[in-house]
């Protein structure tokens, strides 16, 4: 590289020039000016990239190569994520294949049983002020033998400002009491704020019901609902949905209880410490209490 930058000087022309006269192609050229600059070797890069995987390594190493550059960049540790994607990728092996996974939905609609609300948020799902936009929904997870399985309920209710989940309840019946658990408790827990938060749900009979709408109406709540056989518009409770099954149901679980207690382990892992590009390498609960102090 040095020989070319010589002729460059010497000849007082473009660099395009020269390397097209010494048939160098223009991206080898960058690639290897650039690779003289590292501060890091491949190993080093490795073994950085190894030891986040073994930090919570029941869910870390299903991080991908984004999520890998960022808490690389937290630690100080500058290195360009296509070098990282080459490296988890090409020489190790180590890219995530759990998200090709395709999981049945369960559906809590059961028709028109009480009122439906309008559809306030219309996929607006973000926000700049926390407890502004609060979403829920049902999903259904499966344990014991593939041919004879069994289920269990997880209902949460999560904030759209950072995706925390505030409060969450799982049980062996998706009932109306199932789901006013973490709801009232979600809202109990809300500060005073100098807006209305409104509660996003799908058309499900628990949220049709007069008993969900009350405690909404008691805590100056609005309401509002998807649309009928839209789940795009809850896209962001179905996503944590399937990132949640993605990340935890690799895993064969015999009977309900080790089930629940994987599920309130990972939903903690997620909150406190799963990062997130979207929140800038912070976690939901680092993301919320960093808004939170500049507020102050």
């Amino acid at each position: 590289m040095t020989l070319i930058d010589d002729l460059r000087r010497v000849f007082k022309t473009s660099i395009s020039f020269i390397l097209k006269a010494v048939k160098i192609p223009r991206s080898t050229y960058y690639y290897t000016k650039h690779s003289q600059g590292r501060k890091y070797d491949d190993d080093q890069v490795i073994q950085a990239i190894d030891e986040i995987r073994q930090t919570d390594a029941k869910y870390t190493q299903k991080y991908g190569y984004r999520r890998i550059t960022l808490v690389m960049h937290e630690q100080g540790f500058k290195v360009n994520h296509k070098r990282v994607l080459r490296i988890m990728k090409k020489e190790q092996g180590w890219t995530c294949q759990a998200f090709n996974k395709q999981t049945r939905k369960y559906n809590s609609y059961k028709g028109v049983v009480g009122r439906i609300a309008k559809n306030k948020l219309h996929r607006r799902f973000k926000t700049d002020r926390p407890y502004q936009k609060l979403v829920a929904d049902v999903s259904e997870f499966r344990y014991g033998q593939m041919s004879q399985s069994e289920r269990i309920y997880l209902e949460p209710i999560m904030d759209l400002f950072s995706g925390e989940i505030l409060a969450f309840n799982i049980s062996a019946h998706p009932t109306l009491e199932f789901a006013l658990k973490p709801l009232k408790e979600a809202l109990d827990g809300l500060p005073e704020l100098p807006y209305r938060t409104t509660v996003h749900t799908d058309q499900g009979f628990q949220y049709q019901h007069k008993q969900w709408q009350k405690t909404l109406k008691t805590h100056h709540t609005f309401q509002s609902m998807s649309r009928k056989a839209t789940c795009l518009d809850n896209a962001a409770m179905e996503s944590f949905f399937h990132l949640m099954k993605a990340e935890m149901m690799d895993e064969h679980f015999e009977n309900p209880e080790s089930l629940a207690q994987a599920m309130t382990e990972w939903i903690e892992f997620y909150n406190n410490r799963r990062i997130r590009t979207k929140l800038k390498g912070k976690s939901p609960v680092q993301y919320r209490e960093l808004a939170n102090q500049l507020v102050a």
